[in-house]
């Protein structure tokens, strides 16, 4: 079993590391926030007392932070990450931010390195049934798989630095525009006068299929495992859906791809997270579209 450092142990990182411990690896984790850090403690993985220690001694060292700068600090700033691990381990970044930093800091590592952002949102994350998308040194991804595994069911390697990135912003803003306009399907039904079931039952077995429906179904009864179910708590919160279109739209810009679906996607994002729906589910937007 390999021993692995991990630091960022939120709403994703936690069910992470404690995959990781279930599989029988050997975790020493840190976090910023006490109670994220205990509860990983208590789940068996070893206190460490900083991102460096953590590191350290790791043959694999992970990470689930909020946004790049929190990245390049981690892994490149002072007492950071990369200079504190051993020069044949391998760093995984877990967290979803922009191509131009990812590809930064595996430069600048002086050590293989791959970004390796997911998909499942915290259900994934729980169940141990994460897609990783993975960019970086092929050598690297071949140590690193069985690693991510013990996380997810769908290992994908997408290329060199900064693919993985690009594979899960491509993803998101898709995922967010169909949401979108399935979330719109069901506010036109009501008013039509047509059930939740009723729309569920011909759309999953039709054209209009797609998992926004099918696995993340809106409203509540259809797909009783979705957050429609929970009141939408994510999930996968509204905010972070609303963060990755940003980066979406960050990239398309910086290589002249027009994208206006995703932009538009972007605005009804942004706008529900200003009238304060931040921390719902994603699929809670069907609430602005309501207008409740």
């Amino acid at each position: 079993m390999a021993r692995i450092g991990f630091v960022g142990l939120g709403n994703m990182g936690g069910p992470m590391a404690r995959n990781l411990l279930k599989a029988g690896h050997e975790v020493a984790a840190f976090d910023i926030v006490p109670a994220a850090l205990d509860r990983a403690v208590e789940a068996g993985a070893r206190r460490a007392g900083s991102a460096a220690e953590a590191a350290r001694g790791a043959e694999f060292v992970i990470t689930m932070l909020p946004a790049g700068r929190h990245v390049r600090e981690a892994w490149l700033g002072e007492g950071g990450m990369a200079a504190a691990s051993a020069p044949d381990a391998v760093l995984v970044d877990c967290s979803t931010i922009d191509v131009a930093t990812a590809r930064e800091v595996a430069a600048a590592s002086g050590r293989a390195m791959l970004d390796a952002p997911v998909s499942g949102g915290v259900m994934g994350a729980e169940a141990g049934t994460l897609t990783f998308m993975v960019g970086g040194p092929g050598e690297a991804f071949a140590r690193a798989e069985p690693i991510l595994r013990a996380m997810g069911r769908t290992v994908v390697h997408c290329g060199g630095p900064g693919a993985g990135q690009a594979a899960k912003i491509c993803n998101n803003m898709m995922l967010a525009a169909t949401m979108a306009v399935t979330c719109e399907a069901f506010v036109l039904a009501e008013k039509l006068g047509l059930s939740h079931q009723a729309l569920f039952e011909v759309a999953s077995k039709s054209s209009g299929q797609s998992w926004a429906l099918t696995t993340y179904c809106p409203v509540p009864g259809p797909v009783p495992g979705s957050p429609a179910n929970r009141d939408y708590r994510p999930g996968f919160a509204a905010a972070l859906m609303a963060k990755d279109l940003g980066l979406a739209e960050e990239a398309a810009r910086s290589v002249g791809v027009e994208t206006p679906v995703g932009a538009k996607a972007l605005e009804l994002y942004r706008r529900f997270v200003e009238q304060g729906g931040g921390e719902a589910d994603f699929s809670g937007i069907i609430r602005m579209l309501r207008k409740e």
